[in-house]
Formats: structure tokens, sequence, C-alpha cells
């Protein structure tokens, strides 16, 4: 079937690129903008899963960030309620190659009207394989995403980007994290605490699966608010920027350890957990953040494709925490456990969504922590 006569107009308008996205290097990349046309800063990162870009749309630890898709074309299946992880659109913007109308009897609007209503701003017809590579090859870049109307340089572009703040020492957890305590089911054999520092929905449906009660909490909750909820474990959700800049979250975590309370953490979980613990957290050159990278268990041996999205990684782990899992393309790590407390975590989402499921068997040593406490 051809394309409608606006995506062609589209396509042959690439030519034009009217948009640009600046690096703070000073590496500019043009293309075409789409979605809301309003200028934005963030930090670019990319990701090399080759679908699921409404489930990474709405993941809120991409907040402050652009998201560049390193695959080629996007928008085929269109959008629609059902895939959203979270009430919203968290990160500041989005880089493509191309953008396709949608073709699936699920899709209720398009990539570039869900954008828009939202009010995220998009590139496309960027050169995004040679973005990908100076991003890999340069680190992390602080960016400004130029789409408007509004009159104005590369140069000064630039500037802008190298004066925004960026993402280190800042808390974004707060900003994403649900404004007041709710019930995600009303059964279940154990009563889950989730903190929500930017917690996806697929979370809290293993949770449910796994056959636990949800009830989930502000990223700010203080630790006698989680306990007097009588929780027979607590869940450390996932969620964007810098673990180090909330130390009241650290301190929640170690005043559930004191209280002996199973714990389970992913992604910035598992980072809070391992500061909370003594460890470091230190940023990575440029992420993880796609479907498709291999973890090692140590504990048995096996080998798991996951699905990733983090700036930061632990190290220097203290002697009270033992090393599970790590990551078989630069070795960092990937899962801790408690040597003497009911506490595990994991770097990677065994939730998955987008993603490979073989890690969402991860759930189930939480809930056998869960038993062990009766």
């Amino acid at each position: 079937m051809n394309a409608p006569i606006e995506y062609r107009a589209k396509w042959a308008a690439e030519r034009a690129q009217n948009a640009f996205l600046a690096l703070a290097d000073g590496t500019v990349f043009r293309g075409v903008a789409f979605g809301a046309r309003q200028d934005a800063l963030g930090e670019a990162v990319f990701n090399t899963g080759m679908s699921g870009y409404q489930e990474i749309l709405t993941d809120p630890s991409y907040a402050g960030q652009f998201v560049v898709l390193t695959t080629p074309e996007v928008g085929n299946y269109g959008c629609n309620p059902e895939d959203e992880e979270s009430r919203g659109l968290f990160l500041n913007g989005l880089v493509v190659r191309r953008v396709n109308p949608p073709s699936n009897f699920r899709a209720t609007e398009s990539l570039e009207a869900y954008l828009a209503r939202h009010g995220k701003p998009g590139i496309y017809g960027v050169d995004t394989r040679a973005l990908t590579l100076h991003l890999r090859d340069h680190g992390t870049q602080r960016a400004y995403l130029h789409v408007s109307d509004e009159p104005l340089s590369e140069a000064e572009a630039i500037t802008r980007a190298r004066a925004w703040e960026g993402l280190d020492g800042q808390d974004y957890a707060a900003r994403v994290s649900a404004p007041a305590p709710y019930a995600w089911n009303d059964t279940g054999r154990f009563h889950v605490v989730v903190y929500d520092f930017g917690v996806k929905r697929n979370i809290l449906r293993c949770l449910a699966a796994a056959g636990c009660r949800v009830t989930v909490v502000p990223a700010q909750t203080p630790a006698e608010t989680v306990l007097a909820l009588r929780p027979n474990g607590v869940f450390l959700s996932n969620g964007p920027a810098d673990p180090n800049a909330l130390p009241y979250a650290q301190e929640s975590v170690r005043a559930l350890l004191a209280a002996r309370v199973p714990l389970m953490g992913i992604c910035l979980g598992h980072q809070l957990l391992g500061l909370a613990c003594g460890a470091r957290c230190g940023r990575l050159p440029f992420g993880h953040h796609g479907c498709n990278h291999p973890v090692k268990n140590l504990l048995d041996g096996s080998i798991a494709i996951t699905s990733q999205n983090h700036n930061y990684a632990l190290a220097d782990l203290p002697d009270c925490l033992e090393l599970t899992h790590v990551n078989l393309n630069d070795g960092t790590c990937e899962g801790i456990r408690h040597r003497a407390l009911p506490a595990f975590s994991v770097q990677f989402h065994p939730e998955a969504a987008p993603g490979p499921h073989e890690a969402q068997s991860l759930f189930r040593p939480f809930v056998a922590l869960m038993e062990s406490a009766q």
C-alpha cells in the first residue's frame, strides 16, 4: 500500500532538514522536525532495541533525555493506550532516522500525533548511525534540540547545551514519581510496597502475577510510613538520572534493611541498595539502553539477554554485598545480594517491556524471601 500523501511529502522534505540536534561538544546533526514544535534541552543517549518505541517513550527512566533509536524505521505499528508503561511521556525528545505511517489494527494514533499530543519534540531524517557511533566514541552528550520556528544559530544552540546543568546531581525520581500512594491490585498472598522512583507498569503486573498485593508509594515516602503498612516485602523500582542525588531514598533503604524486611530492587533501585550498603556508583561512558544486553548469573552460570536502561553502575562493593551478575559486554555490576540480610537487586529489567522475557523468573526469589520471612 502506498504511503499517505503527507508522509511522502515528509520524506521528500528530508533534504530541507530544517531542524537540528546540537551536542555540547560542538557536533550538529540535522533533520526534520516532527511531534511538538518546541525546542528542548536534554541528554542524548542511544537505544539499540528494534521495537517497543512506545514503551520506551513512556518509561520514566528516560526523563531528561533525548532518545536516539538505532533501528532505521519507526512508527509502523502506531501507538495505543494499552502499550503505555506509565501515566505519560517523561523523555525530553525523540531522534530517529525515518518515521512511517501506522499500519496496525491496534493503533489509535500515529507516533507523530502521540508525541505532539504529549508536548514532546522529535526530529527525523537524522543519520542516527553516525550519531550513535559518535555517542559511543565520545560519550553521552548534553544537547539542544531545535525544532521550533524560533531563529536560532547552531552556535547559540551549542552554547545552550553547554550551559545546561545536565543530569548529574539531579533528583529526577521525585519529578516522575506518583504524587500520592495508590493500590495497584487488591488481592494476593503477600503485600508488597513498591517505591515509585519511576516505576513501569509491567513491574507491577509481574508482581501481581507472582501472587502479590501491590501498593505503590511516592519516592520520598519515609521508611516508617512504609513499615506502618506492614508489608511482607518492599520493592525498589527503576527510575531516572543520578542515584547519588537521592540521599533520602538511601536512608529509607538502610532503615528497611535494619528492619529485615525482604527487599528487591531493579535499575535505580539496585543502585540505591548498593549505595545504602556502602558501594560507589559512577557514570558509564554511554550507558546501557536497549533489549539485547548479555548478563551472566554468577550463582548458576546461566546467561540471559536482558533489557536495560541506565547511565550509572555500582562499583567497589563492600564486604556485606556479593556480586551475583555481570555484564558480558563491559564487565560492569549487574546484580548483588546481601550476605546477611534478605535483600537483592539487579541492574537490568526482568520485567522487560520492551525486551526479552528470559529474566522474569527473578521475581520468584523475591517471593521466596517473603515466604522465608513468615
